[in-house]
């Protein structure tokens, strides 16, 4: 978060409280849509930060996974990331303690950038993903990652070249042909 948008919170906050001006409460909910609206533009990024110290750079980052549709969908995929990074760290029979020390030797971490307080932290489940091992489900960041999702238009595919879809033409036709023959 900028030192803008954390004026505008705090005049936000500032003004819910009652303290300032009636015009200071409204330049606050202006100053947060804003900031709201900012956010929606560039979608929630999440960062994957290398624990090892290999990666190039001072930053550990090895990659800004962008386009998330909101914070709980980047959340979500942070939270799924290290899950699947912790259980890569895991070996058959290892302790719980060797489990951790493995994950921050090698494994990844994850963090929503720009989140504050309302982003997920690793830090707070840690001790329960060493704990017990993850379900393939809660593994799956993959299916969250919004760089495969796809939009409605190229899931239709090219138009057909009469601007008609013969397929669904196909498929009208078969069922009134077959309402006319009696069968469901």
């Amino acid at each position: 978060m900028d030192d803008e948008d954390r004026e505008a919170r705090q005049a936000f906050i500032n003004g819910i409280r009652g303290e300032g001006s009636g015009q200071d409460m409204e330049e606050a909910v202006r100053a947060e849509a804003g900031a709201a609206v900012k956010q929606d533009e560039t979608g929630w990024v999440v960062r994957i930060l290398d624990q090892s110290g290999a990666s190039e750079g001072d930053d550990d980052v090895v990659e800004e996974v962008k386009g998330f549709l909101d914070l709980a969908h980047a959340n979500a995929f942070a939270r799924a990331y290290v899950r699947d990074s912790i259980e890569r760290c895991r070996v058959p029979g290892a302790a719980d303690r060797d489990v951790l020390q493995s994950w921050f030797a090698f494994g990844e971490n994850a963090e929503v950038v720009d989140a504050g307080e309302d982003g997920w932290k690793s830090s707070t489940e840690l001790d329960d993903f060493v704990s017990s091992p993850a379900t393939p489900m809660e593994r799956d960041w993959r299916a969250l990652d919004p760089r495969r999702l796809v939009s409605d238009e190229e899931l239709a595919g090219p138009p057909d070249e009469d601007g008609l879809d013969d397929d669904d033409e196909a498929f009208v036709a078969e069922v009134i042909r077959r309402r006319q023959d009696g069968q469901q």
